[in-house]
């Protein structure tokens, strides 16, 4: 019998994915044993600072890519939204799933849609690219850092620290708590992050066997919508944290592609939209990026906060 061996954030939104990879990898290979490698990551220990201040959502990645290195995982399971464009020299995307609901969310004890937040309400968010896209259309949102895991943040929200918070929609459906969502928020308010619902699974790119065993999973669609949206991160070389949102969609081999960046502040936003061949999404990606570039996002892409 052959065994994988897969590392995973304890979080419990980390644990469903990397048993969702488990179950999936088991039942498309008899005789495979899948077993799950659960660790503490740095993103995971430091709850009391920003993310960007602290090196970005890379954190909740590195301690995985260390266990695959050091031969005690054989590959590590991620949300795509937490990795970064460029991945560490010797380790490569073995496939990426299909995805989930790529959305945001707005989750309120109080209020059923975006529209009936009140003057001055407080949204908790820890993420630049939604606090800009929030208060370019509402300025007069009080935007306060959230950070944690699924159930930490629901229990800020109910505990009343604040009016509403922002989740991804995705890992509440994951989670089975689909019913906390009060308002699907529309991409054209709130666009998503490169690569937000999907799964990915990274390994070793030498390692052939595993790749073999994993490319199964990939999801054709899904890996050229997430490929278009994470070359405009990379393009931008903007990290997980900067105030970049891109969402794709593919329909009848065409790519439609649009892409953000936005002031924290929430004063201005750049936008482009673009579609091409799905067969040319790389290209795309960067022409988008481009763009962008071409209307002054760098200005928005250096922020320590």
């Amino acid at each position: 019998m052959t065994t994988l061996r897969i590392a995973t954030r304890r979080s419990p939104l980390a644990l469903w994915q990397a048993e969702h990879v488990r179950d999936a990898l088991e039942s498309a290979h008899s005789g495979l044993n899948v077993e799950l490698v659960p660790m503490s990551t740095r993103g995971d220990q430091i709850l009391d600072k920003s993310l960007a201040k602290i090196g970005g959502k890379g954190l909740f990645i590195k301690e995985l890519e260390v266990a695959m290195i050091e031969g005690r995982a054989d590959l590590a399971v991620h949300s795509m939204k937490d990795v970064p464009a460029q991945l560490p020299e010797g380790m490569t995307l073995a496939a990426i799933l299909e995805r989930e609901e790529p959305t945001d969310a707005l989750v309120s004890n109080t209020v059923s849609s975006f529209d009936q937040l009140p003057e001055g309400a407080v949204v908790g968010t820890s993420s630049l690219r939604r606090q800009a896209q929030l208060l370019n259309r509402r300025p007069d949102l009080v935007i306060r850092p959230l950070r944690g895991n699924v159930g930490t943040r629901l229990g800020k929200l109910d505990s009343g620290e604040f009016d509403a918070i922002i989740l991804a929609s995705a890992g509440l459906i994951r989670l089975g708590l689909k019913e906390r969502i009060a308002e699907t928020l529309d991409v054209r308010l709130c666009m998503p992050a490169a690569g937000q619902g999907a799964v990915g699974i990274e390994c070793s790119s030498d390692a052939l066997d595993t790749l073999d065993l994993v490319k199964v999973l990939a999801h054709a669609e899904t890996s050229v919508r997430v490929t278009a949206e994470r070359a405009v991160t990379h393009a931008l070389e903007g990290s997980c944290t900067s105030p970049i949102a891109v969402y794709a969609t593919h329909k009848s081999g065409i790519i439609h592609l649009g892409a953000r960046v936005a002031d924290p502040s929430g004063s201005e936003m750049l936008e482009t939209v673009s579609r091409g061949d799905a067969t040319d999404a790389q290209t795309l990606g960067l022409q988008a990026a481009t763009s962008l570039k071409n209307m002054g996002a760098a200005r928005y892409l250096t922020q320590d906060d």
